[in-house]
């Protein structure tokens, strides 16, 4: 009889703990797919899912025996009202936060400027081009703010079969742009002067740049429209991005901190504003902690967020035209506004070329040829059409 009550004994202890351990895993389980869901799912089929694995921890109702289903079933209706708050909460937060992100890194929408459509945004020519390539066409490739000005080139001077991705138009922005161009697998890329470090991997494969400036742009600095600041000189701007300077009070501001925003390494921008410090070191970025749900947290460049106490940096016709905000707004600087007419006298200090860069000793003679086009007056009226400056 000792045996036998033993035996029940142990027989309930297991059940009761397998009943425990398949609790858990239900309820670790549920939570685990409904935040991932909830926090990283976008469209309707993701919400409706993460919301039915809220009703996976009713099966614990079913575990336990009757007596204990009812205070089972509160328990899930109170987790179930608990995690669609917090989610509630959460989902209020990240879309507070997307409103505040200025996107300076966005990717345009590159069929909104594709060449040979009737509906497409790049500008076009009033006449025939005087160059017209059929063979031997230059594989061409560029930065995000720069594509609608050589999809403009590509519709203007290349035959009608050219299609965006065949191998001879491509985007892949500046970071990718000139990778391919240091590999020779590009033979012009359209953007802003390269990097140090881009310039120094391109040598290592034995591939040399050759620069044809094409156009002029203005680098410019931004803040939110409600900062009382207008202007900030040269030296101001130094400052702020070394560190010397933290606080709005101190250029005629707030008594704010600055957030001063930064740029990934290797984008347009960033290396100009390395050019632009000179020996004037740079403070590290501001970065933000973020949990990817599948690797833990990472550490990136912090985005530039629209508060009232940031700073951000970009190029004119970028800024302007293509991200067009109307919650900021471009500084002076030196008491100079960037405007076609004070980019092109040079009386706005801080100005950089748009280059078509290509790679010595290219065997290619149409890439000559075309950059020459470029430099003609009908490459220069799309280069003044599309919103840049430009250089004849």
């Amino acid at each position: 009889m000792k045996i036998f009550k033993k035996e029940i004994t142990a027989k309930i202890i297991g059940m009761f703990a397998l009943k425990t351990l398949l609790t858990v895993a239900i309820f670790f389980c549920s939570v685990y797919v409904m935040l991932f869901i909830f926090i990283l799912g976008r469209d309707l089929n993701s919400i409706l899912l993460g919301m039915a694995s809220l009703i996976l921890p009713l099966l614990v109702t079913l575990i336990w025996s009757k007596k204990k289903r009812k205070k089972f079933f509160i328990s899930w209706l109170c987790f179930t009202a608990f995690t669609l708050v917090a989610c509630g909460i959460n989902k209020a937060i990240v879309l507070h936060e997307e409103s505040l992100r200025i996107k300076t890194d966005i990717n345009i929408n590159v069929y909104d400027y594709m060449p040979f459509e009737e509906d497409s945004k790049i500008m076009k020519l009033d006449e025939e081009a005087t160059l017209k390539l059929e063979n031997n066409l230059p594989r061409v490739d560029g930065a995000a703010a720069v594509f609608p000005l050589y999809s403009a080139f590509i519709n203007a001077v290349y035959p009608k079969t050219v299609e965006y991705r065949d191998g001879t138009f491509e985007y892949n922005n500046t970071v990718g742009g000139y990778k391919l161009l240091g590999e020779k697998e590009i033979d012009i890329f359209f953007g802003a002067y390269p990097s140090k470090e881009q310039i120094a991997t391109a040598k290592e494969k034995g591939t040399e740049f050759e620069y044809t400036e094409i156009g002029k742009e203005a680098f410019v600095f931004f803040v939110n429209k409600d900062n009382p600041v207008e202007n900030l000189t040269s030296q101001q701007i130094k400052d702020i991005y070394s560190g010397k300077i933290t606080n709005w009070k101190d250029v005629g501001g707030n008594d704010e901190e600055i957030l001063a925003f930064q740029r990934n390494e290797g984008s347009g921008s960033q290396s100009m504003l390395k050019r632009f410090m000179g020996d004037t070191p740079i403070m590290d970025a501001k970065t933000e902690q973020v949990n990817d749900f599948m690797s833990g947290i990472i550490t990136q460049v912090a985005d530039y967020k629209n508060y009232d106490n940031s700073i951000g940096f970009s190029f004119r016709y970028y800024l302007e035209t293509l991200i067009a905000n109307p919650n900021v707004k471009t500084l002076k600087v030196d008491g100079i506004e960037p405007t076609p007419e004070t980019i092109s006298n040079g009386t706005y200090g801080i100005t950089a070329s748009l280059y078509a860069v290509t790679y010595k000793d290219n065997p290619n003679e149409n890439v000559r040829l075309f950059i020459d086009w470029i430099l003609s007056e009908q490459g220069q009226e799309l280069v003044e059409k599309t919103g840049y400056t430009r250089i004849k």
